[in-house]
């Protein structure tokens, strides 16, 4: 979900999408982005403002500084000028209550203060009958384009290795580098928008950039031996500047193609297998100031509070916050220390270790600016996109109500049992059974 920063004075610093934390482990790939530039413009759902598809951040902050909404997982929208169009038009025929869900901030406060913005998901079946229309148009038209490819006699290209010219199919080329220089892209019945991928291959191999580990080289002669020498001889599956030229990208909404691929694993094993031995993958939390982790949640906040003499449970008992109030909390710290911001005073620094050194310097670790600083609805959003450290969050009630009844000496009365067949003869138990 899109996310926004801090306000229209500090325009520079806002982040419109969520960030990523770094991982222990290695995670599966973000669902590819296939929309290519286009000359169409995205549109304003409610106003004459319109911005390039290049622009998209430009949009979505828009959309939720001027007029309080925002939509989910813009990224898994296939073609998002067509999707901007259709709810403008909608919005034109009913008010946008019809089709978002409202979130009331600071719904305890006075009325004056309180504020409604909109959320436009695919919860609503409109909003996803419509996400899966373009993506479903989407598809209709890769498969088109590679069976123009196939078709295609008037290819004409050079490989990109040695001068040997190759007309007619698309396949003769891709055959050739595969088994004469051992550099594979996969099946040409797997891959579309053929000549521009040859294209950015040969872009990158003019800057002298090795293909896989995309490390840029004095000449041509030392990329050659390094690509030979590494074994490089491949493409760098991590970057999605690639995913649109693969059909199976297109397949389904929002999955990659590796998602697609295990599927299809799955089906082939036998359901009478036996699962006792697996193991969920673990999940690591990040330190709020460095980049510690941990799988055990008890430790993540342990070391923060004796590295960084931050206590978030002293500050969850002394505000006494509930669980959206410590999301938001949590959130903006995450934005503050992101932007080289000490978020007890506000001063900007030119690094993030100058903040840090700052922040522990002035004493203001523990140090909090006014709740109405913080306790804003743009920090209901991630900073994060996988910051396990939220989902540890509880309810302070909850996480106090256990550690009160084993504090608590409760009187515990033995049953008077002197009279043992009388109370068997009149016990409930007697009338259930015979029920």
């Amino acid at each position: 979900m899109a996310a926004c920063g801090d306000g229209g004075d500090r325009g520079e610093d806002s982040i419109l999408e969520p960030l990523c934390l770094p991982e222990s482990s290695d995670g599966g790939p973000s669902s590819p982005s296939l929309q290519c530039p286009s000359l169409e413009l995205l549109v304003c759902l409610f106003c004459s403002e319109s911005f390039p598809v290049l622009q998209k951040d430009l949009l979505l902050k828009h959309l939720l500084m001027e007029h309080k909404l925002v939509i989910a997982d813009v990224k898994l929208i296939t073609d998002l000028p067509k999707y901007l169009l259709y709810w403008k038009g909608r919005f034109l025929e009913q008010p946008v209550t019809d089709f978002c869900s409202v979130i009331k901030t600071n719904s305890t406060g006075p009325v004056e203060k309180q504020e409604d913005y909109f959320l436009l998901c695919d919860v609503l079946l409109e909003d996803r009958l419509l996400r899966e229309k373009l993506q479903q148009k989407r598809l209709e038209e890769v498969l088109e384009q590679q069976q123009k490819e196939r078709d295609d006699s008037s290819f004409h290209r050079l490989c990109l290795f040695c001068s040997e010219e190759f007309t007619g199919n698309r396949s003769s080329l891709l055959n050739h580098m595969a088994r004469e220089h051992s550099f594979s892209i996969g099946l040409p019945d797997n891959i579309v928008y053929c000549s521009r991928f040859l294209d950015t291959l040969q872009t990158k191999l003019d800057c002298l950039q090795c293909l896989y580990c995309e490390k840029t080289f004095r000449d041509k002669t030392t990329l050659k031996d390094h690509m030979r020498k590494k074994s490089h001889r491949r493409i760098n599956a991590n970057n999605h500047e690639y995913d649109c030229f693969y059909v199976i990208n297109y397949l389904e909404l929002g999955k990659t193609w590796e998602e697609v691929q295990s599927e299809d694993d799955r089906d082939l094993v036998d359901d009478n297998d036996d699962w006792s031995d697996w193991q969920a993958h673990p999940v690591s939390a990040v330190c709020l100031f460095c980049d510690h982790q941990s799988e055990t949640m008890d430790h993540i906040y342990t070391h923060m509070k004796d590295t960084h003499t931050f206590d978030l449970h002293h500050l969850k008992a002394k505000l006494n916050l509930r669980f959206y109030q410590q999301v938001k909390l949590v959130n903006f710290i995450r934005r503050q220390i992101h932007q080289s911001r000490c978020y007890g005073c506000q001063k900007k620094f030119d690094s993030r270790v100058d903040m840090l050194q700052h922040i522990v310097s002035e004493g203001h670790v523990m140090k909090l600016p006014e709740m109405s600083t913080w306790d804003q609805p743009q920090y209901y959003f991630p900073t994060y996109e996988n910051d396990t450290l939220l989902c540890t969050l509880s309810d302070s009630d909850e996480d106090n109500s256990e550690d009160t009844n084993h504090g608590e000496d409760i009187p515990v009365f033995a049953e008077d049992i002197s009279n043992l067949r009388g109370l068997k003869q009149t016990s409930i138990l007697n009338q259930l059974l015979k029920n």
